[in-house]
């Protein structure tokens, strides 16, 4: 119900719109993520950012006794495990990287499950024209961040893991539910983390950004995703997808004057082209994985 109401909200607003707005959230929080490394490190912001996000999913969804029980609790709290240490990988990343490169290294995640799932021309292609993309990536920040780039290649195995579990909880009906108790359960597991955001507690402005990270991107991306699966058909969703990559690498240009340069630009570009060229996702029972996640 409360699903439905937000979606009237936003009916009259067109889809791609939708979707635009949803990546600029995601990628703006990471922006201002990056801002707050000066204060915390990349972890401890990870956590920030799952608290932020689990304590207003809890507050709006108000997950039934049946979420916080059994299989189901097993599976969320999997869930919240695999999209926390994803975060917290894509931001040690992006402490290294400029955004939007991290990005695209990070779409090989989803490229691969489309890839292994079925196995045809298309996605295998689709695959091998993203790993040349990475190569492109890495060419140029290998000698200056191995690191980075070995952190953005964990974010996107964990993204594929991400994908899977999370298919799993939409195909039960109580993807939003569950998201809010799997993230709940992260956050306690992950907590040692938070040792180290003594500094954001101490400073309203500091507390103020860090729950705009978990809303811009976690909250706000994920509603958005669910109004626009529900309206727009496979081949235009796959569509939409291709445009992250480039929104990310745009928004690292204007709020962090991060400049890519040509190989790694060219990279960028193949990644983009990869996930156009693999086959769409259903639009119906998909899982919350449209926007990457970080």
């Amino acid at each position: 119900m409360r699903l439905k109401a937000a979606s009237l909200l936003v009916d009259p607003v067109p889809a791609p719109v939708l979707f635009l707005l949803g990546a600029v959230s995601m990628y703006a929080g990471a922006a201002i993520a990056v801002l707050l490394f000066d204060e915390a490190a990349p972890a401890t912001v990870a956590w920030l950012r799952l608290l932020a996000a689990s304590g207003v999913l809890l507050i709006w969804r108000r997950p039934p006794a049946a979420a916080w029980r059994g299989r189901r609790l097993l599976l969320a709290g999997t869930f919240g495990l695999a999209t926390a240490l994803m975060n917290v990988a894509f931001y040690e990343a992006i402490a290294r990287l400029p955004l939007g490169t991290a990005v695209a290294i990070e779409f090989c995640g989803p490229v691969a499950v489309a890839a292994v799932g079925s196995r045809t021309v298309r996605d295998v292609a689709a695959l091998g024209l993203a790993a040349v993309g990475v190569l492109l990536i890495a060419d140029v920040q290998w000698t200056g961040s191995r690191v980075g780039v070995l952190l953005a290649l964990s974010a996107a195995a964990l993204w594929a893991a991400y994908i899977v579990l999370g298919k799993r909880l939409a195909l039960g009906g109580t993807g939003l539910d569950d998201m809010a108790v799997g993230f709940a359960v992260a956050t306690m597991l992950c907590s040692p983390l938070g040792l180290g955001s003594g500094p954001v507690w101490r400073a309203p402005r500091l507390l103020l950004l860090a729950v705009g990270v978990g809303v811009l991107s976690s909250v706000v991306p994920y509603v958005l995703d669910q109004v626009v699966l529900r309206r727009v058909g496979r081949a235009r969703f796959a569509l939409l997808l291709a445009l992250l990559p480039a929104t990310a690498a745009v928004i690292g240009l204007v709020a962090l004057a991060q400049i890519p340069r040509p190989l790694e630009a060219i990279g960028i570009v193949a990644v983009v082209a990869a996930v156009l060229l693999r086959s769409p996702e259903p639009a119906r029972g998909a899982s919350p994985v449209s926007h990457s996640p970080g």
